[in-house]
């Protein structure tokens, strides 16, 4: 049977989140966490952020679920072909970005349950944040980078 991502583990991984950027004096956060079919689960948006925050913060979780690998991924792919992330934008209407800040969420088994997108500050710190929220509620993340590797395997990009 396949495993889920419940609504109070979402809101626990915004919490999360948020809580860590607090701690650390990040800039405000726009966080997005959607389930395995792309649907939203929990969005919050912290004051000061801007509007396009939490769109974006949806377009870094929604590309890596639809791709099935990391932001770290697209965005290392988008930089070695340049029209990588316009295409798939185009051809997702829209809901693709090639910036890290996505990351896939994962069980164990490497299952993936679902996706965060964090966005407002520097692209490291929306990973760590979105890594380290993930992990807090007991997932394993897939941040599409080398020094985060999970326990299956994943695809290589063409």
């Amino acid at each position: 049977m396949a495993s889920r991502l419940s609504l109070s583990q979402a809101a626990g991984i915004v919490d999360a989140a948020l809580e860590r950027a607090r701690r650390l004096d990040h800039q405000p956060l726009s966080v997005v966490v959607l389930d395995a079919g792309g649907h939203v689960l929990v969005a919050e948006h912290e004051p000061g952020t801007g509007i396009l925050m939490t769109d974006f913060a949806h377009a870094k979780a929604w590309g890596p679920l639809g791709l099935g690998r990391g932001g770290g991924r697209l965005a290392s792919h988008a930089d070695r072909d340049p029209l990588y992330i316009p295409v798939m934008a185009s051809v997702s209407g829209g809901r693709v970005t090639g910036s890290r800040g996505g990351v896939l969420i994962r069980t164990a088994g490497g299952e993936i349950v679902g996706s965060v997108g964090v966005s407002g500050d520097h692209a490291d710190e929306n990973d760590a944040c979105a890594v380290h929220a993930i992990e807090q509620a007991g997932f394993v993340a897939d941040a599409g980078r080398g020094d985060r590797p999970w326990t299956g395997a994943a695809p290589e990009l063409p």
